[in-house]
């Protein structure tokens, strides 16, 4: 059994800082990596088109002045390959590969109370133990499947975006469907339109796709980013999503109509997030919300050429920014195509598979290949995928079937000295990734070092707490709009998932006064003993 202080699982983004954190604070520590390399989502999301829809000179390490000021990115948003290539450089500049073991499954983990000590088991059967553990699995990893009769009869390539192979015969020329229009399905379909004979979308529900404006990143930009970074990123942090960005922090109906299609008009032209921050009340206030929305609709309109087509991508199911808006450059135009066609499930649903196609009732869609744009089993996915056994009766999985429980999103009651990084209650899926990852892992390691200060074997989050952050959630959620949407937030994207709002709804600044309020006054909802 190998043995070491802190055992941390997933050599994503937040994997990686808590080794280099854990590294710099003179503990001994390991990272468990389920794949063959680094980078999370990011090594294992490798369909055309994948790009990251956050800024890249915000999608970004903020620890180390000199890696902000040495890394050159090349585009506004980068893709897939460049956000991989930095995490390896991440991985080499800070010497942190001989610290990770690529291909561990974890597969349990239970807490000896006699020990006080976690026991971590791979499906190898390979045994580890340390004192503490941190679960840095990642929000978007275990991949969500359709069920659809028949699938198994399929013939031709079946890709699921998050397991897209590193070989695969070209699709160009190729009958290819896409089951999705999420984040991921926006930029699929928007690549595969060029290139394959005759692609088929099959999508359940509109979403709001709003333009990215990519564009490669000039010296200057970059160089004005550099000149004062740490002002940036401290501005970054004062937005409700952790992210800069003009915001108007006033109401889309205390100004007129014209003045409003004149601020929708200046965000659209720019590209990005932003335009969700033109008011502050669009995820409160249905009425406000409708301005955009409609806004956004007759885009859509414009661009699509087809009446019935565009019909059927305006979005009228739930309120813009409940669900994660997408990113898109080109999508709309790509069903001008001859060769793009799209089928609404909600009036042609699937209704099986055969060897060579998808049925819509007595038609049958062939194909050469299917691409399953279908998402994730967000959040608590890949922790609930684990046997994870702490001092209360239940393990972790069971414990949440009503609805993940925890206190920050960082840590469980009943769990001692195991911890959450993006976790379920915290701003995760609503914030800048990366910049939320750092602040989770300083605290963490805030509590860890707290912990050896008082001589404590161990350290919890009080149940008291933990019941008081599940309501806080919960009534946060409520103040807004977002349960009158269906998404990975929720839930409701998985069949049998309880349909609970999983993150922190009260905006980065909020969540960051929270936790500043506990570590500053020495965690006083944390159980040392």
């Amino acid at each position: 059994m190998k043995s070491v202080d802190v055992i941390i699982v997933g050599a994503g983004f937040a994997g990686l800082y808590a080794l280099h954190l854990m590294k710099q604070n003179g503990r001994p520590a390991v990272v468990l990596e389920a794949t063959n390399g680094v980078g999370g989502v990011w090594h294992r999301n490798r369909y055309p088109g994948a790009r990251c829809d956050t800024e890249s000179l915000q999608y970004s390490y903020s620890f180390s002045e000199n890696l902000q000021q040495e890394w050159c990115w090349s585009e506004r948003y980068a893709g897939q390959a460049e956000i991989l290539r930095y995490a390896e450089h991440v991985v080499d500049r800070f010497e942190l590969r001989e610290h990770i073991e690529f291909g561990v499954m974890v597969r349990s983990a239970r807490w000896s109370k006699h020990d006080k000590r976690w026991t971590l088991i791979a499906d190898s059967g390979e045994e580890y133990s340390a004192r503490f553990v941190v679960f840095a699995t990642g929000s978007l990893t275990n991949p969500n499947l359709p069920d659809i009769p028949g699938l198994e009869k399929f013939e031709g390539d079946l890709l699921h975006t998050a397991q897209w192979p590193r070989k695969l015969e070209p699709l160009a020329g190729k009958r290819v469907g896409v089951i999705g229009t999420g984040s991921t399905g926006v930029q699929v379909i928007t690549e595969l339109a060029r290139e394959v004979g005759r692609l088929t979308v099959f999508q359940r529900t509109a979403n709001y796709v709003l333009p990215a404006r990519n564009m490669p990143l000039t010296e200057q930009v970059q160089q004005e980013w550099k000149a004062d970074y740490a002002e940036r990123r401290r501005l970054a942090k004062q937005m409700p999503g952790g992210l800069l960005g003009d915001f108007n922090n006033y109401s889309a109906l205390s100004v007129d109509a014209e003045t409003r299609e004149t601020e929708y008009e200046a965000r659209w032209a720019a590209g990005g997030f932003p335009i969700m921050l033109a008011f502050n009340d669009l995820l409160t206030s249905q009425t406000a919300n409708d301005t955009m929305a409609e806004f956004v609709r007759g885009k859509i309109k414009q661009r699509v050429r087809d009446p019935e087509t565009a019909r059927k991508l305006m979005p009228t199911e739930f309120p813009i920014g409940t669900k994660r808006v997408c990113m898109e450059q080109g999508y709309y135009e790509a069903f001008n195509q001859p060769n793009v066609e799209l089928v609404y499930l909600k009036e042609q649903p699937i209704t099986g598979a055969a060897s060579n196609g998808l049925f819509l009732g007595e038609r049958l869609i062939e194909l050469d290949a299917l691409v399953l744009a279908t998402g994730f089993d967000a959040i608590t996915g890949t922790i609930s995928g684990m046997k994870i056994q702490g001092e209360i009766e239940d393990d972790l999985a069971t414990h949440w079937q009503k609805g993940p429980r925890s206190y920050l999103g960082l840590g469980v009651a009943g769990f001692p000295n195991l911890f959450l990084v993006s976790g379920p209650g915290s701003p995760i899926g609503r914030s800048n990734a990366i910049s939320s990852i750092e602040q989770n892992v300083n605290f963490i390691a805030s509590l860890i070092r707290c912990a050896d200060e008082r001589k404590s074997e161990r350290v919890e989050p009080t149940f008291e707490a933990e019941d008081a952050w599940v309501k806080t959630l919960a009534e946060l959620a409520e103040r807004t709009l977002y349960a009158k949407a269906r998404s990975w937030w929720n839930g409701s994207n998985v069949p049998g998932k309880p349909r609970v709002f999983m993150i922190y709804a009260g905006g980065v600044p909020a969540y960051l006064e929270a936790c500043n309020d506990e570590s500053s006054h020495g965690f006083p909802n944390f159980r040392f003993a």
